[in-house]
């Protein structure tokens, strides 16, 4: 009979199954919801976003074959932040005011999922901290400084300007 044996031998399928993730994302959790809910709010403009973002989540883990934690979903919305950021100044700079108010419209749903932005004064005393476990006295030892920072700013405060900043309090 050919359903006793095929338990017992691995198959293709069996061997490529994922493990379970060891945690699910919570974030990922809440856009499954909030799609559900714009199609039972038949909000188009809203759902096409969450699906654009459920889709660009699905595409990293298949290429990198792994569930992602919250901190890799939270790397890949600042990404689509900064996308509708910089096409919003230039859209505005060609004068398509119609094109950047819809990027605008997609922005505020996808910083939705981001965490709360800090404040500038909790971004200094981030980088105070920072720099005082890292050492760091001069530019050289930016990259230690920012490799310390950046899980806990990721998507809370913008990069860029963390940087800015860090460049001044060591003297770049």
């Amino acid at each position: 009979t050919r359903g006793a044996s095929a338990s017992t031998k691995p198959t293709a399928r069996t061997l490529l199954k994922r493990p379970p993730p060891a945690m699910p994302s919570a974030i990922r959790e809440r856009l499954n919801d909030e799609i559900k809910a714009a199609m039972k709010g038949a909000l188009k403009d809203r759902l096409a976003v969450l699906r654009f973002i459920s889709a660009a989540l699905k595409q990293q883990e298949i290429d990198t074959r792994t569930d992602l934690d919250d901190t890799a979903v939270i790397a890949i919305l600042t990404k689509m932040t900064n996308q509708r950021r910089e096409s919003i100044s230039q859209f505005d700079a060609a004068g398509r005011t119609d094109l950047s108010d819809k990027e605008r419209a997609e922005l505020k749903v996808v910083e939705e999922f981001l965490p709360a932005a800090m404040s500038a004064e909790e971004v200094e005393d981030c980088i105070a901290k920072a720099l005082a476990a890292t050492g760091a006295a001069s530019i050289k030892d930016m990259g230690k400084v920012m490799n310390t920072l950046r899980p806990q700013l990721m998507g809370r405060a913008d990069m860029a300007t963390v940087s800015n900043l860090i460049k001044q309090r060591l003297g770049g």
